[in-house]
């Protein structure tokens, strides 16, 4: 799959933010939280409840960048960036339903991931919905031929 510079700029605004984000959680959870005002306890359980998915964002986030060097995994970084800026906001959004609005820092992050999923369907939805049709105007020639 070759990448559209647009592509390339969104996957990798996607990745580095993906990427920073999870291995910020990952190495100083504490710090990371009290940028959103919350306070965390020394509790090995929650941190390790907390350092492990950002492990997770910080990987999801380096496919993410290798998806735009190296075209065997575009299409995996591709799927990495969706799955991450559309569960984000959509498990946010569940939470705000549920538990009530949270501080304007998340409500920040929640409009980041908004904004980061808009931009990953802006520049990958629409190659996706024209392809059959291109597909299908290349093999007009042999169908009229056979």
């Amino acid at each position: 799959m070759q990448l559209s510079r647009l592509q390339k700029l969104t996957l990798g605004l996607s990745g580095l933010v993906a990427f920073t984000i999870g291995a910020f959680i990952l190495v100083s959870p504490q710090a990371f939280y009290a940028s959103y005002g919350i306070t965390l306890n020394r509790d090995p359980n929650l941190l390790s409840e907390l350092r492990a998915p950002g492990a997770g964002l910080a990987t999801l986030g380096a496919i993410m960048l290798l998806g735009i060097g190296r075209r065997a995994m575009t299409q995996v970084a591709v799927v990495a960036a969706f799955t991450v800026y559309l569960a984000f906001p959509l498990g946010r959004l569940v939470s705000l339903a549920v538990d009530g609005v949270p501080s304007g820092s998340i409500l920040a992050a929640l409009a980041i991931e908004i904004v980061i999923a808009c931009l990953l369907l802006t520049a990958f939805g629409q190659r996706r919905a024209r392809a059959p049709v291109a597909e299908s105007i290349a093999d007009l020639p042999s169908r009229s031929q056979g």
